[in-house]
């Protein structure tokens, strides 16, 4: 199968798209790294663990709490049934 063809203009657009889209994801990694940072220092001043702090943001960026706590909920009542709760 030969390769396909792009003509002077898509090829403008192809790489404009690349090099912009290179600078939205380095821009992306390094404002999550400061996250990370902020998140593991409020976590020890407030002593919890990182990993809840992070779950807490994602669910309340992405509006799931209810969805989330259903599927909690599901998981206790399986847990329950099987006799592996505390």
């Amino acid at each position: 199968m030969a390769g396909k063809y792009f003509n002077p203009e898509q090829v403008n657009k192809m790489k404009q798209l690349v090099n912009e889209g290179m600078a939205v994801m380095q821009e992306v990694e390094t404002l999550n790294g400061g996250l990370t940072d902020t998140v593991k220092a409020i976590a020890e001043e407030l002593e919890i663990k990182p990993s809840i702090l992070k779950k807490a943001i994602r669910i309340a960026y992405k509006s799931k709490l209810t969805d989330t706590n259903a599927d909690h909920e599901e998981l206790n009542d399986i847990l329950e049934t099987v006799g592996r709760t505390l």
